[in-house]
C-alpha cells in the first residue's frame, strides 16, 4: 500500500475472534492494522507493545485491529491461533485469514507489520518488523495528538 491510500474492507475474513467489525464501524477513527502470525517468534515478543499502545491511546479513539496471517498450513489451526490470542491478552478484534484476502488487499508480505490510517481512514505510516516499533510510535503520536506534537 502507499501512503495516503485508502483503508481497505475486511471482506473475506476466514473468522473474527472477540468480534468482528467493518470499514465503516471505524469511520472518523484512527485505526491501527496489526498483521501478526502465531509461527514468528517477533510476533510475539511484540505483543505487549501492541497492547501498551490499544489502553494508552483509546482516550484519542484509537481502534485496532489484528489480523493473522498464516506462514504455513499449521498455522492455519484455529485452536492454537485462538489460544495464543487469549494467552497475549488479544482483546480487541483479531481477524483469522486463512484465505489470504486481507493479506492481498493489503498487499502485506510480512509479519510483524503495522498499518496506521488517520481517521479519514487514509494511510499514513507503514512499519514492518520490531525495529521499526520507535518510529511507529512517534507516528501513533503524530496522528492521535497533533496539537501536543507541533508545540
Amino acid at each position: 500500500m502507499k501512503l495516503r491510500e485508502e483503508m481497505p474492507t475486511f471482506d473475506g475474513v476466514t473468522e473474527w475472534v472477540n468480534g468482528g467489525v467493518t470499514k465503516s464501524d471505524l469511520k472518523d477513527s484512527p485505526v491501527l492494522v496489526h498483521y501478526w502470525s502465531i509461527s514468528c517468534h517477533t510476533c510475539k515478543e511484540t505483543l505487549p507493545q501492541l497492547n501498551e499502545w490499544r489502553e494508552r491511546y483509546k482516550d484519542q479513539g484509537l481502534r485496532v485491529v489484528s489480523i493473522h496471517m498464516p506462514r504455513s498450513e499449521k498455522d492455519m489451526e484455529l485452536g492454537p491461533v485462538k489460544e495464543a490470542i487469549e494467552q497475549y491478552k488479544l482483546i480487541h478484534p483479531v481477524a483469522i485469514d486463512n484465505d489470504y484476502k486481507l493479506v492481498d488487499a493489503y498487499k502485506n508480505q510480512y509479519v510483524p507489520a503495522y498499518y496506521l490510517f488517520d481517521a479519514e481512514q487514509k494511510l499514513r505510516h507503514y512499519q514492518a518488523g520490531e525495529k521499526g516499533l520507535k518510529m511507529l510510535e512517534k507516528r501513533l503520536d503524530r496522528v492521535l495528538m497533533p496539537e501536543e506534537v507541533e508545540r
